[in-house]
């Protein structure tokens, strides 16, 4: 099973995604992980930062192919509609599902007031986080709808006054009524 944690920077992805992979013994792949070495040695955006993705896509893939069919993955990712990057990158985790079994789409969404504060946090420069309340605050301007709406597992969860561990309870609870009941 592939547990997609979706949602705009700065709303608990990580922090609900580390959650959730212990109470479901869950591996977890969070998008810094993949991203950061784009990060640290391409230019932002640059033809250099997507192939660098892609590589460290064919190496998580391969890696994940080799795992056992049964153990659960957890990603974290920000995928709004109307991006060619964010489709392809969802395409990736459609082809990966049907390669692994369902995939869980979780849209994780958070007040603004909520999200400026948890972008801000202390902690989030350490994996190359965006931390500045403005860039929250444009996020939820733009308001474009995350992608993976027409997928058949799909929870959308407010976090606003949940903590991290009651939103996994939360996501949790729904997974086992979806898919293990």
């Amino acid at each position: 099973m592939l547990v997609l944690l979706n949602g705009a920077p700065g709303v608990g992805k990580l922090t609900v995604g580390r959650e959730l992979s212990s109470l479901l013994e869950a591996r977890l792949l969070d998008v810094h992980t993949v991203y950061n070495l784009s990060f640290a040695l391409t230019e932002f955006k640059s033809e250099a930062f997507f192939k660098t993705i892609r590589s460290v896509w064919a190496l998580a893939d391969e890696l994940i192919s080799e795992l056992p069919v049964d153990e659960t993955i957890v990603f974290t990712e920000t995928l709004a509609a109307g991006s060619p990057w964010a489709e392809e990158t969802w395409a990736r985790y459609e082809r990966l599902a049907k390669e692994r079994g369902p995939l869980c789409s979780i849209h994780l969404s958070c007040s603004l007031d909520e999200n400026s504060r948890r972008i801000s946090s202390i902690g989030r420069s350490d994996k190359r986080k965006p931390q500045d309340p403005e860039y929250a605050r444009s996020w939820h301007e733009r308001d474009r709808p995350l992608m993976g709406y027409a997928t058949e597992r799909l929870l959308t969860l407010e976090t606003t006054n949940l903590s991290a561990g009651e939103a996994a309870q939360s996501i949790r609870k729904w997974i086992h009524s979806e898919i293990l009941s």
